[in-house]
């Protein structure tokens, strides 16, 4: 992987796009094929048709859906991608707005092939049942 700050940063534009994209697929694609994801200490997710089918869980939880890109630091092959998620759930119509942060393993091509993803879920909870 190339560690040029420019792409990483261009990297991380792209996967915030693709997750205010609302399309599960365009997430994935940001994956190696067998890349994984866990969030906060979750089981791993593998695979870019289980990473869509996860992706398609949050855009159910809130159509509206934001990520946007906070900060991006690099060491090497390893990166943090820092966001901030916005948007109104599904079904309480709650605002939410919620940070965290990715610490991605990236392969040559920049494809994430491992992300140990977090954020403060008792806060996201907290929002969906009563807002901002």
């Amino acid at each position: 992987m190339t560690s040029n700050p420019e792409d990483l940063k261009q990297k991380a534009m792209e996967y915030s796009k693709a997750w205010s994209s609302g399309s599960p697929e365009a997430v994935a694609s940001h994956y190696a094929p067998d890349g994984q994801i866990s969030i906060n200490c979750g089981d791993f997710i593998q695979g870019r048709e289980a990473i869509a089918a996860m992706a398609a869980g949050f855009y159910a939880e809130f159509p509206d859906l934001v990520v946007h890109c906070d900060d991006v630091r690099t060491a090497g092959d390893h990166a943090i991608f820092a966001w901030t998620l916005e948007g109104h759930h599904a079904e309480t119509k709650n605002h939410v707005k919620v940070g965290g942060w990715e610490e991605w393993d990236l392969d040559d091509n920049m494809l994430v092939k491992s992300s140990l993803g977090w954020f403060d879920a008792t806060e996201y909870e907290r929002q969906i049942a009563e807002g901002v």
